[in-house]
């Protein structure tokens, strides 16, 4: 008779996990379809998913990650429907504060290949997508250490610090990048010398390449 009872016992298992994967809800700032625009994959067609809330506040952030909607995995599921795309980027604000994996699991189920853009401070199951970019803010928030220490690109917003900074953490990747601050609320000239800056540090150290925010200059998101 037990050996008749397990049936019932899985199915209600997997049952409610299904329930629980359809009702759950992330705080989502917004969902677009863009081309990424910065770091190894410039110029690469991407759907963008951007999760609200941050641990960290960098001032020269261009997001307003405290204003979102919370949708569930099937809303998710219906708004990236409406394009051909299938690379995904989880951005933010942090996502990696949100539970990746209900998500990731059923963007995986459906062919997407998944990318995160991360500060870095929380540390990331393996597996829950296919390409990680962190971007320290070491440099800001020394206060907060980098758990996530290895991943595909690591991405630093150059503010004048010196290099040496991640000497240690830059082993973990596999391409290294190093991103002029472009600050919103500076005027051009003082973007332009921390654009010539940059530029100058990457040419004196090998192994640093320079990304640029390339959808910006075009004027899309």
């Amino acid at each position: 008779n037990s050996l008749h009872a397990v049936g019932p016992i899985v199915s209600n298992e997997v049952n409610q996990k299904l329930k629980m994967v359809k009702e759950k809800k992330y705080p989502i700032v917004e969902i677009f379809n863009s081309v990424q625009g910065e770091g190894f994959h410039t110029g690469t067609p991407s759907i963008f998913i951007r999760f609200g809330g941050c641990n960290l506040r960098c001032s020269w952030c261009d997001t307003n990650f405290d204003v979102w909607d919370k949708m569930s995995i099937p809303e998710i599921m219906k708004t990236l429907s409406q394009w051909t795309t299938k690379r995904v980027i989880f951005t933010g604000g942090e996502p990696a504060v949100q539970d990746l994996e209900p998500l990731s699991n059923e963007l995986r189920a459906n062919g997407y290949n998944m990318a995160i853009e991360t500060n870095g401070t929380v540390e990331l199951k393996e597996g829950v997508v296919d390409w990680i970019c962190v971007s320290p803010k070491d440099m800001l928030y020394p206060e907060f250490s980098i758990k996530q220490r290895e991943g595909n690109e690591l991405k630093v917003v150059y503010l004048g610090q010196d290099l040496s900074l991640y000497d240690n953490l830059k082993k973990g990747f596999d391409n290294l990048f190093l991103q002029p601050c472009y600050d919103e609320a500076k005027d051009a000239g003082t973007n332009g010398k921390t654009f010539h800056e940059t530029f100058d540090v990457v040419l004196d150290n090998p192994g640093w390449n320079l990304s640029l925010q390339t959808h910006k200059w075009m004027g899309v998101d």
